[in-house]
Parts: structure tokens; C-alpha cells; sequence
């Protein structure tokens, strides 16, 4: 995505809050751009909810400033923004309609009848629920308070959705459906669509960027791809995914590549993120991307299975090599007949480029 010539939805400029001798966010600055779906990911406690509810107004900065279409909106109470927001728990009207619901929003902004009845039509075809206009939410399943809730924060066209972790409340086969939802929504509205979750899926699944949240700073920004392939410390890797950790002495750095000694007893160079010479440091290794059995032209280490957890589309393997055990996730064939056995000893491998030494 080129983020140069796109506009700017929202600015955060140093923004930080504390609560007394609490500081739930440290300073932080990005710009989530127009037409985007943005992910805030993080785990609980990170800063993520407190800052998408500063964003909506229902918080105020301890210091700088949030900007909306290059307006600064400090002060501004959350109905005086353009800014909507779906909450966890939907916050539908028990006592209402589901068109009286989409409807509330409307008619407190003084849109006339006529308007605001095809605009509730419009809302209720583009979740697909015009059949169920004249029921109540407690009628509804999950999924569908979801979906009638989405249309009532998307009917006043506001320049921005915040969603905070929506999906949480459902079950995991209606989450993945939900999510192509979602993410259909957005295209189909062009409605900047700021999401905040601590599921790491979810965040890979639906977005544009993913800003990735730890210990109340911003720990990395960038593509679903970048975060993932490219993270840029030990918190990134270890919270994107699975990934193996091994121990590394920094030998040398030359460019992108450092040297490393690791305890598999061999001594490799790899893709490296914000390391020094003679530092410590980590080896960081994706299950995927060991290869069971060996191949040909990768580093090999011979070791033993010791686990093999079956999962449909995948197999979960652990491999003693040593004192290293190593965690190895291997696509299914059509038959069982390409699986491995505990206690069955094996040569594994990976490419040197498809590891990065990260500092410790």
C-alpha cells in the first residue's frame, strides 16, 4: 500500500495518558489513512481499548493530540465527532426494533423521515438482514445483533468505524465468518475501519496495517506481512504467531546479516533486526518454515519427535535436537501415510534467510 498520496483519517501526534502515577500509554504517534482497514493488536493491558476511546472522545489525551481529517478534536464530545463506535457487547435498544434501532442515531440528527427510512433500508440490505426489520434483539443470534449493530454505527456515514473487539463474544465458526463481513463492509463502504483485538488471526486476517501495541508503546507498524515475516523485536515475534526461540551470541553484524553462534552447535548467518556486535541476542525460527524431513541445501540438524499433535490441515510436531527442543508445524498430504512417529528419529532443516536474529 502507498501511504504517501493517501489521505489522513486520523493523526496521533505524542499522544499519551495516565491515570495518577499510572501511564497506560506512552507516547505514541501514526496515521491511520482514509479508507483503510487499521488493526490496533495487542494483549490486554497494552493501551489499546484507551486509545480507541480517545479516538472516540470517551477519553481525553493526558498529552497531545488527535487530529480527524487534519482537525484537531480535543475537546470535542464523542456526538460531535464524526467518529462511530461498536462495542463488544452490541449496546442494542432491548425495547426496540431493529429499524427503530439503525433509526435512533438519525433521528437525534435531525435527518427527515423520508431520508432516514431509505437510509435504514439501505443499512438493513447491506447486512443482509431486510427480513428481520421488525424484530427485536433478543430475538436475534450473536451474528445477527452484530450485524444490526454495525449498521446502526455505519447508517450516519460517519468518517470512521471503531470496532473494539467485536467479535469476541462469538463462536469461532461465526468469528471467521464475521470476518469476511467485515471485511466486505469496508470495501463496499469506503468507511476508514479502525479495529482494536488481541487475536492475532484476526488482526492478519482482516487488515491493511496491523500497529502492533506492548507495554503501552507502539512495538511495530506495518503490513499483516511485515509484521509477521519482518518482526522488529523478540515482544512482535513471540505475540504475532508461534515462533522458536533459540539463544544467540552476536559474532558479527554486517549490514541486514549478523553472525551468530547458536546451541544447536553450529554457527549461522541470518536476517537480523536491531542488533550489535557482541550482544545477545535471539534466533528466531517459525514452525512452517523448518521443513520435516530435511532438505537438500538448508541447514540440518538430526534430533528426535517427541510430540505430534494432529490438527486437520496440519500436524504440530516438537523435536528434541539436543538440549534444543524445536517446534515444527508440517502441512498434511492427502494420505496419513507422509506422517511421523514419537520416538522416531528425523534429520529437520531450514533456509538461513527464513530466520532473524532479534535482540534479546
Amino acid at each position: 500500500m502507498n501511504t504517501r498520496e493517501r489521505i489522513k483519517a486520523v493523526e496521533i501526534a505524542g499522544v499519551s495518558k495516565a491515570y495518577g502515577h499510572f501511564q497506560a500509554l506512552q507516547p505514541v504517534s501514526f496515521d491511520i489513512y482514509e479508507n483503510e482497514f487499521f488493526t490496533m493488536l495487542g494483549p490486554s493491558g497494552c493501551g489499546k481499548t484507551t486509545l480507541l476511546r480517545m479516538i472516540a472522545g470517551f477519553e481525553q489525551p493526558t498529552s497531545g493530540e488527535i487530529r480527524l481529517r487534519g482537525a484537531d478534536i480535543q475537546g470535542l464530545p464523542p456526538h460531535k465527532r464524526r467518529v462511530n463506535t461498536v462495542f463488544q457487547n452490541y449496546a442494542l435498544f432491548p425495547h426496540m426494533t431493529l429499524e427503530q434501532n439503525i433509526a435512533f442515531g438519525l433521528e437525534n440528527l435531525g435527518w427527515e423521515k423520508e431520508r432516514r427510512l431509505s437510509r435504514v433500508a439501505d443499512m438493513m440490505r447491506l447486512v443482509h438482514m431486510e427480513k428481520f426489520a421488525g424484530r427485536r434483539p433478543q430475538q436475534l443470534s450473536g451474528g445477527q445483533k452484530q450485524r444490526i449493530a454495525l449498521a446502526r454505527a455505519l447508517a450516519p456515514e460517519p468518517e470512521v468505524l471503531l470496532l473494539d473487539e467485536p467479535l469476541s463474544a462469538l463462536d469461532l465458526k461465526l468469528r471467521q465468518a464475521m470476518r469476511d463481513e467485515l471485511r466486505n463492509l469496508q470495501r463496499q463502504t469506503g468507511i476508514t475501519f479502525v479495529f482494536v483485538t488481541h487475536d492475532q488471526e484476526e488482526a492478519l486476517d482482516m487488515s491493511d496495517r496491523i500497529c502492533v501495541l506492548g507495554d503501552g508503546q507502539v512495538q511495530q507498524l506495518g503490513t499483516p506481512a511485515d509484521i509477521y515475516e519482518e518482526p522488529s523485536n523478540r515482544f512482535v515475534a513471540d505475540f504475532i504467531g508461534e515462533t522458536n526461540f533459540l539463544d544467540a551470541e552476536v559474532l558479527s553484524v554486517e549490514g541486514d546479516n549478523a553472525t551468530v553462534s547458536i546451541p544447536l552447535g553450529m554457527t549461522i548467518s541470518a536476517p537480523q533486526k536491531h542488533v550489535a556486535s557482541a550482544a545477545r541476542a535471539v534466533l528466531s525460527i517459525r514452525p512452517e518454515k523448518i521443513s520435516l524431513p530435511a532438505q537438500a541445501g538448508q541447514i540440518s540438524v538430526g534430533g528426535r519427535i517427541v510430540s505430534a499433535n494432529y490438527l486437520g490441515g496440519f500436524t504440530h510436531y516438537v523435536v528434541e535436537a539436543g538440549q534444543t527442543r524445536l517446534r515444527v508445524s508440517k502441512r498434511n498430504s492427502q494420505s496419513r501415510s507422509g506422517m511421523f512417529e514419537v520416538g522416531q528419529p528425523i534429520q529437520v532443516s531450514f533456509a538461513a534467510e527464513s530466520a532473524r536474529v532479534l535482540g534479546a
